[in-house]
């Protein structure tokens, strides 16, 4: 009896001492270095295909992606100004939480359009010479698998709404990237190309503040008097864009602005409404002069500017400082007195 406990006790301890035997080092290096080589090529892919995302929409970055998350998250904490009723918990911690989702809705809705404004051969051929960079021409995607692309994010951005907001301007903007990219909206008539511009502001803004909320958007009074009145601005000024791109758009065949009225004229046709909306937008809210006065030096310089400096490079800074105007715009509510 003795004995057997005895061998089987040996047993026991050799294979104990077999499992605690130091593992080789080399045999480890060896383990890990086989990981990363098959792991390298994969994260190389995912990093390269998330690039060429990015490359899409990052010219839009100054221009929708910024400037809507700042009216999303702004307005929405100024949501008292619109009759809205104030959440449960706290306004700030709750904004807080939705950020990510604000920007996520926002990307995921101008991706897909981006998509569809870049992938025409026209659109290819004017970007290999003015942004070559771009993930179209220089070839880190072809025209077909960018289609594909786009129509499998369509659905998906609208689906993505459906839970976290932004569902009908979502829908909205699909059926205005449609009109735009598909429909020669954005080349037939330089009146169309504005009013689709306007509309999209309007679709990007309100969904997110629509997000930024957590619930939908009544169709309150004020409310829609100030999307009508950013509506508006957006319509009468944002062919700013075109002055400085007007050789790219007469090879396209495009009818803006300044190729269908002349430079000059289009000039005058920004400058006077920049003033007026310099004015007009702080006082719907009843800013005092500390709101008037930032508003009116800014729109006045991007007036001036447009009128003055009129070189290719001239242009694209005053577009800047356009957008600029446009997000100390977007934050009036917030810093306004108005009352409902």
């Amino acid at each position: 009896m003795n004995i057997r406990r005895s061998s089987r006790t040996e047993k026991t301890e050799v294979l104990i001492a077999q499992e605690m035997e130091p593992l080789d080092v080399e045999d480890a290096k060896m383990d890990y270095s086989d990981v990363f080589r098959r792991v390298a090529p994969v994260l190389k892919a995912i990093t390269f295909h998330c690039h060429s995302l990015w490359l899409f929409t990052s010219s839009d970055l100054k221009t929708i992606v910024g400037p809507s998350f700042v009216f999303g998250v702004t307005n929405a904490l100024a949501g008292e100004n619109y009759g809205l009723e104030s959440p449960k918990q706290a306004p700030g911690k709750m904004m807080f939480r939705r950020l990510p989702l604000v920007l996520l809705w926002i990307w995921m809705n101008l991706l897909p359009f981006t998509i569809n404004n870049q992938k025409n051969p026209g659109a290819i051929k004017e970007d290999a010479m003015n942004k070559p960079w771009r993930t179209l021409p220089s070839r880190r995607m072809t025209p077909r698998q960018a289609e594909r692309l786009m129509m499998a994010l369509y659905p998906l951005a609208v689906g993505l709404s459906l839970p976290i907001g932004g569902f009908r301007q979502s829908v909205g903007l699909v059926v205005l990237g449609t009109w735009y990219n598909n429909l020669a909206g954005g080349d037939a008539n330089c009146f169309v190309r504005n009013l689709i511009n306007a509309c999209g502001y309007v679709c990007f803004t309100s969904g997110a503040m629509e997000v930024a909320l957590g619930f939908p958007l009544p169709l309150e009074t004020r409310l829609l008097h100030w999307f009508g009145v950013i509506a508006a601005t957006v319509f009468t000024t944002v062919h700013l864009q075109d002055m400085y791109d007007q050789t790219g758009d007469r090879v396209r065949g495009r009818k803006t602005v300044p190729l269908v009225i002349g430079d000059v004229p289009a000039r005058w046709s920004i400058a006077i409404p920049m003033v007026i909306w310099g004015f007009v937008c702080p006082r719907f809210w009843n800013g005092g002069i500390a709101v008037l006065a930032p508003s009116l030096v800014l729109a006045g310089t991007v007036a001036a500017r447009s009128l003055l400096l009129t070189t290719i490079e001239g242009d694209r800074m005053t577009f800047k400082l356009w957008n600029a105007w446009m997000t100390l715009v977007f934050v009036l509510p917030l810093m306004s007195r108005a009352t409902t």
